[in-house]
């Protein structure tokens, strides 16, 4: 890390190969599509200011901070444009195993509000603490908890709706 700031190249790119597809896989869960291109958007805003990262130990943390910032810009104008009309609804199998899937569940998270949506993605899919949950989110640790708890049933909720057994 310290490498990396001091500005060695093979260190940076270590540092890119050794994150860039957990956070293409957030980036991807919030926004879909896009994610490639508000996923490199976070590793230039991440990139240019590595040198004033205090804390090294703390990467992971104000990575995602910066990717969620780049995400929250990217929702706040998708949803300021109208949408197209010709969106296509989520698969829906209806198979016992459609509940392991992988496919289903990342369905499942896309019907999810974003707030929500979000919570699930850092603590469960990308193994964050709690306490760097809180740091990314800016909340407190107490609305981690809260939003998981809520976020977790929305999930079971509509992936029941969809046919999936709970």
């Amino acid at each position: 890390m310290i490498r990396a700031q001091l500005g060695d190249r093979r260190a940076l790119t270590r540092l890119v190969e050794h994150w860039h597809e957990r956070l293409w896989r957030y980036v991807h869960r919030m926004v879909g599509p896009a994610a490639d291109d508000v996923t490199q958007q976070a590793w230039v805003a991440a990139l240019a200011g590595l040198p004033r990262l205090r804390q090294p130990e703390r990467f992971a943390a104000w990575l995602f901070v910066i990717a969620r910032r780049a995400v929250m810009d990217h929702l706040r104008l998708r949803y300021a444009a109208p949408e197209p009309l010709d969106t296509e609804p989520p698969d829906e199998r209806d198979d016992l195993d459609a509940m392991l899937d992988r496919t289903r569940i990342d369905a499942g998270l896309a019907l999810l509000p974003p707030l929500e949506r979000e919570v699930l993605e850092l603590f469960h899919l990308q193994d964050l603490t709690l306490l760097d949950c809180a740091e990314i989110l800016g909340v407190p640790p107490g609305t981690v908890k809260s939003r998981l708890f809520r976020a977790r049933r929305m999930l079971r909720d509509r992936l029941t709706e969809k046919g999936s057994p709970s």
